[in-house]
Order: structure tokens, then sequence, then C-alpha cells
């Protein structure tokens, strides 16, 4: 009975033993693929249409009297609004005439020489509209032809927006992560290994950028992202 009381503690210590590497293996194999990560970024861009553009145009004049000059702007600010009614605005946007903005050249003068005249005077108007490949078009051409019926812009400038950034950002996320995994999926193969999980991910940063054309954008995200390997 000694003997065989022997040989099971035996056994019992070989399996205690056995059990006690396979821990200290598993245990050793978790601390070296514990710090087995490697951290990449993934890119998406996408060119978009603008849906929104602010279109600013003013026409000036200068003179001494300042109810002539409000006569001749007047009639410049009817010809412009008669002009967009031509190219068949109406209906894609909206158009507002601003008050005048006038400055009295006299007001700051120090000097003995007095300005050649006392008033410059601007108007301005604002056409905003969601279609911008349209205000692009005419915007191109309306400084000439206004030219034509002899008037000078003295401003010009359209500014596009894109406002449904958060309706593109789902899937503008899911195309950078992708992006990320295969960059991470190529070190893991160059490194005889596989990616495990994500580790840690940021939520990316997003950009609105000018594009070619403009009344395009050009929306870009950049994800950073830290798979753990594992052989």
């Amino acid at each position: 009975m000694e003997k065989y009381g022997k040989l099971i503690q035996a056994a019992i210590l070989a399996v205690g033993l056995l059990l006690l590497g396979l821990c200290i293996k598993s245990g050793i194999d978790n601390f070296t693929n514990k710090d087995r990560r490697v951290t990449v970024k993934g890119l998406a861009e996408k060119v978009v249409d603008a849906d929104k553009v602010t279109w600013n145009i003013s026409v000036a004049a200068v003179g001494d009297n300042l109810d002539a000059i409000f006569t001749l702007l007047n009639n410049n600010v009817e010809t412009i609004q008669n002009y967009l009614k031509e190219n068949k605005l109406e209906g894609k946007g909206t158009v507002r005439v601003k008050s005048f903005d006038i400055t009295d050249n006299n007001a700051n003068v120090w000097s003995e020489r007095r300005p050649t005249y006392r008033y410059s005077v601007t108007r301005g108007i604002t056409i905003t509209s969601n279609d911008t490949k349209f205000i692009n078009e005419l915007k191109q051409r309306c400084s000439d032809e206004l030219l034509g019926r002899g008037i000078m812009l003295e401003g010009d400038y359209a500014n596009y927006e894109y406002t449904k950034f958060q309706e593109l950002k789902p899937e503008m996320m899911s195309e950078a992560i992708a992006a990320a995994e295969k960059t991470a999926q190529q070190f893991a193969e160059n490194s005889h290994s596989t990616i495990n999980k994500i580790v840690e991910a940021g939520q990316g940063e997003f950009s609105i950028d000018e594009a070619d054309i403009p009344y395009q954008k050009k929306v870009r995200v950049v994800s950073t992202i830290t798979y753990s390997l594992k052989d």
C-alpha cells in the first residue's frame, strides 16, 4: 500500500508540475504578446459638391452729391436684379439687397489736401442658393456680361459650403477603418503574425478643404488605430 501511495503522490506531483509548466508558458506567451501591437493610420477621402453657396456682389460710386450717387447705384442694382432674373435664378435662390455703405472721405482727413470726392458709397447684393453648380456657372460669366451693360462690379465673391457632413461621417469612418486594417494586415504578414483585435482607436480627424473645382469640397478623415498581434 505504501508503494502505491508513493506512486500516486508522484503522479500527482508530475501532473502538478505539468500544469504549472503550462501556466508559466501561458503567462510568458501572454506577457510576450502583451506588447506586440501595431499602430496604423487609415485614410478616406471624397470629393463632393457643396450644397450651399452665398454669393456677394457689390457696386460702388463716388461723388459729392449723395442723392445722385443713390440714384446711380439703385439703377445699377435694378439692372443686376433683371440680369439675374433673365438667367433664371428665380426659384433656384434668394436675392437680398443690402443697405448703402457710405464713407465720408472728408471725415478723417488730417492734411490740407482734400479727397477728389467727398463720398464713397457701395451697395451689395447677396444671393443664397443650394444649386452650387448653377451659381458657379453664372458667376463665371456675370462680370463680363454686366460690364457690357455698363456696370463694373466692385466685389464678386462666392462662399461654398458643405453642410451634410454628419450624413457622410459614418461611411467615411468605415472606409478609414478598413484602410487602417488593410495596412495592419500587411504589417502582420511581414512580421509573420496576424492581427488580433483593436486595442485603441481614435475618433478620426476630419477636414473639409477646397477642391480643384470652386463648387466642390474635399472631405478627408484620418483614423489612428492600434491592433494587437498574435502568432
